[in-house]
């Protein structure tokens, strides 16, 4: 059995229309990115804030009462942008979450292209969300066709629910269209030097 054939059978997107593992492709150097076609969306887990979850009595309104990005978070995130504008990848949108350590990400990444979606939001504390968020962000991802790739900035449990992946802080998971879907083909993983592509 393929990896993508048990990725798919284990159906992590709500609605049964689980988001793929790419099979084989043209092979690509260590950490080099391949070209995004339009079309293509990347899923970027919000950059290091130490902790977990939020503080009890979180607002949306108020940052303070929230787990927030460090000196580190920020440096990752300026790292995201200055990646994808070295590479010369158009950013066609950019979507986030609106907890503060995501729009942050978000903002420093890719400064005044950034849009609130709730779709993205963190149901860490509230569970009962899972299915319905999920499927709202697949909605959101498999609709986007261009021009250039779509960014969304959200959470570890919201890009797990998604497409089965625990990111690392800082993570973006590579996704193109697939079947009226969208298909993982690959991960961005933080590196010394911003990030570094891998399958």
């Amino acid at each position: 059995m393929t990896r993508a054939m048990r990725f798919s059978r284990r159906g992590f997107a709500a609605g049964g229309a689980a988001l793929l593992l790419a099979g084989a492709r043209p092979a690509t150097a260590e950490g080099a990115w391949p070209a995004f076609a339009d079309g293509a969306a990347i899923l970027f887990r919000h950059a290091n804030a130490p902790g977990t979850g939020d503080p009890p009595g979180l607002r949306l309104d108020d940052c303070a009462t929230q787990r927030n990005l460090d000196d580190m978070g920020r440096a990752q995130a300026r790292a995201i942008g200055a990646a994808f504008r070295a590479r010369g990848v158009t950013v066609g949108r950019v979507l986030s979450s609106r907890w503060c350590r995501a729009r942050e990400t978000a903002e420093l990444a890719f400064p005044g292209q950034v849009v609130a979606e709730p779709a993205f939001d963190s149901f860490f504390g509230d569970t009962t969300r899972r299915a319905a968020a999920t499927e709202a962000a697949r909605r959101v991802l498999a609709a986007w066709r261009g021009p250039g790739v779509l960014v969304a900035v959200t959470h570890q449990v919201n890009i797990t629910a998604l497409t089965g992946i625990f990111p690392q802080s800082g993570e973006g998971i590579v996704l193109e269209p697939h079947d009226g879907a969208v298909r993982a083909i690959g991960r961005l993983r933080p590196g010394p030097d911003g990030p570094i592509f891998v399958r």
